[in-house]
This record gives structure tokens, sequence and C-alpha cells, in this order.
């Protein structure tokens, strides 16, 4: 099922976001105008914002405070991106070159700091003091993640459960507090809201496995990045430690230098063992799990197009070559 479609019954108010996305990004200074509109214009999935449309959804009928809050969470998630490239070194992201490869390190760092502080000035204009309370916790967290995952470059010994945590952190957390917030909005009380959280958190753990998937078995072209961009940079992502664990010695030693040393000089030897020790599929069974204990947290709430397209979308985290 494509992305597209799952997102059909929520186009309009996409549309909606994307407008206060470009009214809200607005500046008097010529180059963060010009930044910003690259960003924007550079695509993506928009997922996190049609979370919070869809939960919101399941509860109600989506009104204007809802784009507003898509909006704050599509900044949050852009200011990390613009901010991730820069620590990475990154060239491409979503078949583009990078903002920081255009405009340099300095410019996208600090625009990123603009784009962070006008999703707080946007949160305040909602009035919602728990609102506040979900996206500060969640931008904290993500700063936290990003520095626990900066620990974790060429350390070819971190477990699997500090890994994890890494991904609780950086990316699951604002799926959760999307989905959050479309439940806190539309006052859908605690039980609810709980549930919600629970399905943004398994959600957003799961695309990020499929991602680490990808980055070892996808083409360029589709996934908009360089294959073994997260290798070249040492990061030591699951399908790489399970294949460590797995894999002959030789596989062991070749997977641990390439971590530790990082580069792409041993690439199709890497992409071999995790291919031959079953890590792939490990993983894919891992986000297929998370998914499907993301979709058990929602399955009491009434049923409906948009919790159809939760369900769906949780589906295509999973299956999805992009």
């Amino acid at each position: 099922m494509s992305l597209d479609f799952i997102q059909s019954r929520i186009v309009d108010d996409m549309r909606a976001v994307d407008a206060v996305i470009r009214r809200s990004l607005h500046s008097e200074v010529a180059l963060i105008n010009q930044v910003a509109d690259y960003i924007v214009n550079s695509g993506g999935k928009r997922l996190r914002p049609a979370l919070v449309l869809l939960s919101a959804g399941v509860f109600g009928k989506i009104v204007p405070a809802h784009h507003q809050l898509a909006a704050i969470v599509e900044f949050i998630h852009t200011a990390t991106l613009l901010h991730d490239d820069v620590v990475d070194e990154s060239s491409m992201r979503r078949g583009r070159e990078t903002a920081n490869t255009l405009f340099g390190n300095a410019a996208s760092v600090l625009v990123g700091d603009f784009i962070y502080s006008r999703a707080f000035q946007m949160m305040v204009d909602i009035q919602n003091m728990r609102v506040m309370e979900v996206l500060a916790e969640a931008t904290n967290i993500i700063a936290e993640g990003e520095v626990l995952q900066l620990l974790n470059i060429h350390d070819a010994d971190v477990t699997d459960e500090a890994y994890l945590r890494v991904i609780n952190y950086k990316t699951a957390k604002l799926f959760e507090a999307a989905t959050r917030l479309g439940a806190i909005i539309c006052d859908a009380g605690e039980q609810d809201e709980r549930a919600m959280a629970e399905y943004g958190m398994r959600l957003g753990t799961a695309f990020q496995l499929i991602d680490d998937v990808l980055d070892l078995s996808g083409e360029s072209g589709a996934i908009g990045k360089n294959l073994g961009d997260d290798l070249a940079e040492g990061k030591p992502t699951l399908p790489l430690l399970y294949a460590m664990r797995n894999g002959n010695q030789v596989q062991r030693d070749t997977i641990r230098r390439a971590i530790e040393q990082g580069g792409l000089e041993e690439l199709p030897t890497v992409i071999q063992a995790v291919k031959d020790t079953g890590a792939l599929a490990h993983v894919r069974k891992l986000a297929r799990q998370e998914a499907d204990l993301g979709c058990a947290a929602i399955a009491h709430m009434p049923a409906s197009d948009y919790h159809t397209a939760l369900i769906n979308l949780a589906n295509f985290a999973v299956d999805r070559t992009f």
C-alpha cells in the first residue's frame, strides 16, 4: 500500500499544514528564507505531521489547531535533520544535496536553531500547557539521543539494548509525541493518550529499524541517500551487531574493523556478511514485532478511516523500500 494512499484521507489537511509551514518560516533575513525553502521543498514523507492529524482524526474532527501542531512537529524534525547532517558530514538526503553541502555548516546549524525557536513560539500560541510539556520533553530527549549516538560512533561493542535506546530517544520519541498530541488536543483521556503514545513509539522504532536495513540493502535512488552511509560514519546499527555475533571469524573481524575505522572500503564484504548471517531478515522481524505491538495498542479504538490509515501506516513502515 502506497504512502499517498494512506495519507489520502488527510490530503486537504496536509495542504493546510504546508501553508502553516511556509507562513511560519518567513523571516526578514534572506539566508534563513533561502535555506528553509530548500529544506521544505526537498520532499520527505511528512510522516510526523501526518501522525498528528491521523491520531486526532481517530478522536474527532481535525481543526486548525491540529494543523499548527503538525507544523510544529515537522519543524522540530527539520531542525534535527539540519543539525544531524552537519554532525554526520552528510552530503545527500532525500536524493538531493544536503543544506550543509550547499550553504555551509554554519548556516545549517543557525537556521536549524531558528526553526527550533520558531517551533516554540508556535507552541505558545496553542496555549495548552500539556502540549508544551510533551514537546519540551520530546526535544530534550531527542537531543540526548543525538549525544548517545555520538558516544556510540566507532564502538563495535555497543549492546543491542544501548542501540535501541538511541532509537527510542533519537527517532521514536518524536513519533510518540506526534500521536500523543493528536489525543491530547482532542481531550481523548489518559488511557487513550497512553495507547496512542505507545503506537507512536512502536511505529517510530519499526521505522528506524527498517532504515537500518535499507542502509545496507536499499537502492540509493530509492532511499534518497548513499548506500552504507551509516557504516561510513562508523555507526554500529542493529544489522551489523547481529551479523558480528552470528558470522564467522572473518566476517566478525571485517565488520568490527569497518565500524571502528569507518569508510566504505569493505562495504561489499559487510553487505554480504549481513545477508549470509540473516541479519537483515532478523531486524525486519523485530520491526514487524514493533509494528504489531503498536497496532495492538490502538486496537480497542473505534473503527474509522483514520484508524485504518494508522494500521496501514504501521505495515508500510515495515514493508517499505525507501
